[in-house]
């Protein structure tokens, strides 16, 4: 599996997504229960921040996870960030180093590999995270759609609940396409629809 190649595939999933966000939807309530639209487009462009960081052995500090600005063109800062990350995991040893992700715990460090597919998953996610919130589409593709679940399957149930990364799995029934068996993995309700603000 090329994850590189698959997380550019995440990333301008996200990007379609975002692209399509107009001002007046920045308030609106998402899947992530703690933050607004606003707030994930900010997490978006903070954790790619955080992880280009982490790819050149500067992920520790907490603040390098959570500085992310979006200016008055979230479109245009998450494009930036995306290319950042993406020049950061481009480099030719970058699977074999060690990532620190302090989000998880402190001192806590994965091959570049693994945080690798971290960071897809988390942007394909909240790829359905935001265009779910705007009523726009989000259709991953199927090589996506498997590298993601093959991730998200190794995703404990220890430490999930509200305020964690991730919310308790859903139960779906045995039909359930996998897209939506992805979104249930990890803690969110495929049905879920945008409250009024």
């Amino acid at each position: 599996m090329d994850i590189r190649r698959l997380d550019r595939q995440a990333l301008a999933l996200a990007g379609e997504a975002v692209s399509r966000v107009k001002t007046d939807h920045l308030r609106r309530a998402t899947p992530c229960a703690d933050w607004t639209l606003y707030g994930l487009l900010r997490h978006l462009v903070s954790q790619n921040q955080g992880f280009g960081a982490a790819a050149r052995g500067a992920g520790e500090p907490w603040a390098v996870w959570h500085g992310g600005e979006l200016g008055d063109d979230p479109a245009a800062a998450y494009e930036a960030s995306a290319g950042e990350v993406t020049a950061a995991f481009a480099e030719d040893d970058v699977l074999e180093r060690r990532f620190a992700l302090p989000e998880v715990d402190e001192g806590f460090t994965v091959p570049g590999r693994t945080a690798i597919g971290f960071h897809l998953l988390d942007y394909v996610a909240h790829a359905w995270d935001v265009a779910v919130t705007i009523d726009a589409p989000w259709e991953p593709t199927a090589e996506l759609t498997t590298a993601a679940l093959r991730v998200a399957t190794q995703v404990p149930d220890e430490g999930r609940g509200a305020g964690a990364a991730f919310r308790r799995r859903v139960a779906l029934p045995d039909d359930a396409s996998p897209e939506h068996r992805l979104l249930a993995l990890l803690g969110r309700d495929p049905s879920w629809t945008p409250r009024p603000c």
